[in-house]
């Protein structure tokens, strides 16, 4: 899998990273704030907007519960339409597929459109090692193919660099002689990107939603460049995850009206494609052979288990949109091609809990993604279910756990309890900054660290409530006896 990069690293050294990386930081902030005011104007207008959502959380559950069903109805229509379908159970067999398909074809060269199915396997990688030419023609996935770098967002992956050094890359390595006025760029990607267009002899592209009853694979874009995708080369490659599966063209009309809405807050995409099957004979435009390949690659595993409500996610990226930590880390923090919310959630599920670090922890469990989910997933309770599992698995470090059985046992007795607190607020005091908390002058402490410092941690007071309540109770007096009436 290619789910992971910067391996090696821990979640804390990529956090520091991106903390000190004040242009992606603010970048951030601003598509946030943007996406998210959007979002709330178009929503506004829906008056049935919740009935939307409990809709389309029952269509997807009803999917997934039956997936074999579904995925075999795709299948049968996609073949009688024309298409070949491919079954990939690993990011392995895909891979095979999609080099038996350029070896058939004779073919070295390809353009595609932005697929977060092909970043999740690996697919570019693997092609250049064969010697393919792989030309991505989305305008920030180019730019980040140029920087050889990764997405840091969903739908807007290359939100964290800015147009004066995408300028000077694309000057160094694609002899760009223009300014960084973003129209200059776009407008040079453009005619650099046409010849490819031209000479490609196969078109990858990814699946937004595949149409069961049909067998219908469609394509949700702000740019031209995935239709050129998949009417100029005459050899089609099409990913498809079998979680993007939907019953019948009604179903794909309410998961598109929810998906463009929360993804970047309009009511309409500039390109929304329905194809069905490669070019019929006498038509000018479209592949004359496509491939379906239908990839696996560890959902099914998470189907039935208590993960099973992040299937329903549709990849519209609202979770990252509204989450604080997200906001703060950036897409990078996360080392993970699905950042935020939904990226934890489905990373600790297809990679496992020896590979991810700490990323379960990279949350505060605010709710805001849940409440922000058009598919009514519960990311922050899977979020927590991740972390319970990697505690009773025993992923927890040996100082965390010592600390925390000490504090368990601690909580669970008066007499320690009334001992732990009179010495901690002692100890505390000399410690304390400006008199009042712990700051980062205590980061050296183990566990407290970790919160102190980039947090004021409160010291306890020096005088307990139920001591000074104690002292108060003796000054007016003795309490009422028992069973006397109080008043």
């Amino acid at each position: 899998m290619a789910i992971l990069y910067n391996e090696g690293t821990t979640l804390a050294e990529r956090v520091d990273a991106c903390l000190d990386d004040e242009f992606a930081h603010k970048a951030v902030e601003r598509a946030q704030d943007v996406f998210y005011d959007k979002r709330n104007a178009v929503i506004g207008e829906l008056p049935n907007w919740e009935d939307m959502r409990h809709a389309a959380r029952a269509i997807r559950n009803r999917v997934n519960n039956n997936l074999d069903y579904y995925v075999a109805e795709f299948a049968r229509n996609a073949t009688a339409a024309g298409a070949h379908v491919h079954f990939a159970p690993k990011a392995e067999d895909a891979l095979c597929e999609i080099l038996d398909v350029f070896e058939e074809a004779h073919a070295s060269t390809c353009v595609k459109s932005k697929s977060m199915m092909s970043e999740e396997i690996g697919m570019n990688e693997v092609l250049e090692e064969a010697g393919m030419e792989v030309v991505e023609t989305d305008c920030a996935e180019a730019i980040l193919q140029t920087a050889k770098d990764h997405p840091s967002h969903i739908v807007v992956p290359a939100l964290h660099l800015d147009r004066e050094a995408i300028a000077r890359m694309f000057h160094d390595e694609l002899g760009y002689a223009g300014s960084s006025v973003p129209e200059d760029i776009t407008r040079f990607l453009r005619v650099h990107l046409r010849e490819k267009f031209l000479a490609a002899e196969v078109g990858v592209r990814g699946c937004n939603f595949a149409v069961a009853s049909t067998g219908s694979t469609t394509l949700v874009t702000n740019e031209g460049n995935g239709r050129m995708v998949d009417t100029l080369p005459k050899t089609q490659i099409v990913l498809v995850g079998i979680d993007r599966i939907v019953p019948d063209l009604e179903s794909l009309d309410l998961m598109t009206s929810l998906l463009v809405r929360s993804a970047v807050g309009t009511k309409l995409t500039s390109y929304f494609t329905v194809d069905c099957g490669p070019a019929h004979e006498g038509e000018g435009d479209g592949a004359t052979d496509v491939h379906i390949i239908m990839i696996d690659n560890g959902r099914s595993d998470i189907l039935g288990s208590e993960f099973s409500a992040i299937e329903r996610c549709i990849r519209c990226g609202a979770c990252l949109n509204i989450c604080p930590v997200y906001r703060h880390i950036t897409g990078h923090g996360y080392g993970s091609i699905y950042p935020g919310p939904m990226g934890i959630v489905m990373t600790s599920c297809l990679e496992g809990y020896d590979k991810v670090d700490k990323l379960p922890y990279a949350c505060s469990l605010c709710s805001a993604c849940t409440s922000n989910c058009p598919m009514d997933i519960p990311l922050h309770d899977l979020i927590r279910q991740h972390r319970v599992n990697m505690v009773a698995q025993g992923y927890a470090g040996p100082i965390e756990r010592r600390a925390f059985v000490t504090a368990g046992k601690v909580l669970s007795s008066r007499p320690l309890y009334d001992v732990a607190t009179k010495v901690a607020a002692r100890g505390m005091k000399p410690l304390a900054h400006n008199g009042d908390s712990l700051g980062p002058a205590t980061a050296w402490i183990p566990v407290l660290g970790a919160w102190t410092r980039n947090r004021d941690f409160n010291r306890l007071a020096d005088e307990r409530f139920r001591d000074w309540f104690k002292k108060h109770e003796k000054e007016e007096g003795s309490a009422p006896e028992k069973g006397k009436d109080a008043r």
